[in-house]
């Protein structure tokens, strides 16, 4: 009986408990069942409405965009600030509010004209490096209508890692003498290619704390008369600790360079091997090669690079994405400006040829004494020996297709009154800017009168062909073949056994089974 009472007594307690919190929040428990009648009435509603009349997310996310995208008032022009990495610069942005028709008083209408997108691109940057303590080259494509027909100016300046920290602090940004070199002699398309040469007026970076190069590309009113539109390019970003000056000055690691034209097309891997083991031969330990893909290093001309790839004679870059900017033979001169520029401290001559020709030094002489003969000139030229990629001779039918290209190809095109292309070498230090065929943007002498000294055989078009080069067999030191003649040259083939030898010791027997 004692225990009932007890837990009777409890029960009790426990009911005042309860009747005691359900008041105290009794506000809070109104607001909650409103809400939720309230909820309960929409989705008893919502079952009766139409469906065109309901709300989807892309619906409610178009919404958010429109707001987010909201025009500024009509006739006016918005200044975005750049992100903080930039605080003193700004871009100028035009507004896109569509213009109507107006009548005008006069009774006169005026048309409007609404510009929508852009056709080109202000500036595409492809590499910036540094040309000494106080200049800098920025290498890209730019719009050649932009170029051609009004007067776009550039802008560098250097922004250090200091003030870029401190919002507040610019004084030490310093301007430079900016000027633009156009190095393609007009064959551009959408683009042209652009050098942009940098010089402040006393060196950056010298305390090594790191900083940007930054560019400013304006339009200047080509385009849009109404608008003097300006991108702001970080081009160049040195980290703190990373510049070193003494690459300026210092013997260059490698004493002859090559700057590969684009390569692209079904390349013939055995060409190529023939082409890189050629010439590795002839430059000797201290080159190296930049080779530069635009398509044409396809799986099976990879693996005749590789090997070379692993000695360190050889960089392969891929370049495939500048196949988006319409410019001039695959953007071959924007490529061998940014190889000029890339390597200018690293090479004591550079050489511009294709992978079609070689190069070739009388017996008696090398290519080092050569050179060194050359020293005085910034740039020489060198002659162009034109042979047949069809014609091979009877001795080879047997054993053709175990020979290789320049082996067999004997025939020599010894036409008169031809003006043929030529192509160079430079001292890297003294050139500005490049082209294809020579540069004309540098300090120094140019010499042409290398006859003698140095020449290139070219076996035209017989890199793009995967077949046996040999279409016809000719048992005579002289033809007449479709209008032309030529005679039988055997400078290569007497070299070739010298060569073969040569990529047996380097890399062994790898690439015996290579194909056409």
């Amino acid at each position: 009986m004692g225990k009932e009472r007890s837990g009777g007594a409890s029960g009790e307690k426990n009911n005042k408990m309860l009747v005691g919190v359900v008041c105290n929040f009794a506000a809070e428990l109104k607001l909650l069942l409103t809400a939720l009648l309230i909820l309960c009435t929409l989705a008893t509603l919502l079952q009766f409405i139409p469906s065109r009349f309901s709300i989807s997310a892309s619906d409610l996310r178009f919404c958010i965009s429109r707001i987010a995208a909201a025009d500024p008032p009509a006739n006016s022009t918005t200044t975005l600030a750049q992100p903080s990495l930039f605080p003193n610069y700004t871009k100028t942005q035009v507004e896109r509010n569509p213009q109507t028709d107006e009548v005008l008083p006069t009774g006169i209408i005026r048309r409007a004209f609404n510009p929508y997108g852009a056709a080109a691109y202000n500036f595409i940057n492809m590499g910036s490096y540094r040309g000494g303590p106080d200049t800098f080259a920025i290498v890209g494509l730019a719009s050649k209508p932009l170029h051609l027909y009004a007067r776009p100016t550039y802008q560098c300046q250097w922004l250090p890692f200091d003030d870029r920290r401190s919002k507040e602090n610019n004084t030490n940004i310093t301007s430079s003498l900016t000027y633009k070199i156009l190095p393609d002699w007009g064959y551009g398309r959408v683009y042209t290619v652009v050098v942009v040469n940098c010089t402040f007026p006393q060196p950056t970076n010298l305390d090594n704390s790191g900083g940007t190069l930054v560019l400013q590309a304006s339009t200047s009113g080509g385009g849009d008369s109404k608008f003097n539109l300006t991108d702001t390019i970080p081009a160049l970003t040195e980290p703190p600790g990373t510049l070193n000056l003494s690459l300026f000055t210092s013997r260059p690691k490698y004493d002859y360079l090559y700057c590969g034209s684009s390569l692209y097309g079904k390349l013939s891997p055995q060409r190529v091997r023939e082409w890189i083991a050629y010439h590795v031969r002839l430059f000797g330990e201290r080159s190296h090669f930049v080779i530069h893909d635009a398509g044409g290093v396809h799986e099976e001309v990879l693996e005749v690079l590789r090997p070379w790839m692993e000695l360190g004679y050889v960089t392969l870059q891929d370049i495939r994405e500048q196949e988006r900017f319409d410019g001039y033979y695959h953007n071959q001169f924007m490529v061998v400006n940014d190889c000029l520029h890339r390597y200018k401290f690293m090479a004591k001559w550079i050489f511009f040829f294709d992978v079609d020709e070689f190069i070739y030094v009388p017996p008696k002489s090398t290519i080092r004494s050569v050179l060194d003969s050359l020293s005085d000139y910034s740039q020489f030229t060198i002659e162009q020996m034109p042979m047949s990629s069809k014609l091979c001779h009877t001795v080879d039918a047997a054993k053709r297709n175990r020979k290789w290209g320049f082996e067999k190809l004997v025939y020599r095109d010894v036409k008169k009154g031809i003006r043929r292309d030529r192509k160079y070498a430079i001292q890297p230090r003294n050139v500005f800017a490049t082209g294809v065929h020579m540069s004309q943007n540098l300090a120094g002498k140019t010499t042409h009168k290398t006859e003698g000294r140095i020449k290139y055989f070219h076996y035209h078009g017989t890199i793009a062909e995967r077949r046996e080069p040999c279409r016809y067999l000719i048992n005579s030191t002289e033809i007449n073949y479709e209008k032309t003649p030529y005679v039988l040259d055997t400078t290569l083939r007497d070299v070739a056994g010298a060569v073969k030898k040569f990529e047996l010791k380097m890399i062994g027997p790898r690439l015996q089974n290579t194909r056409q």
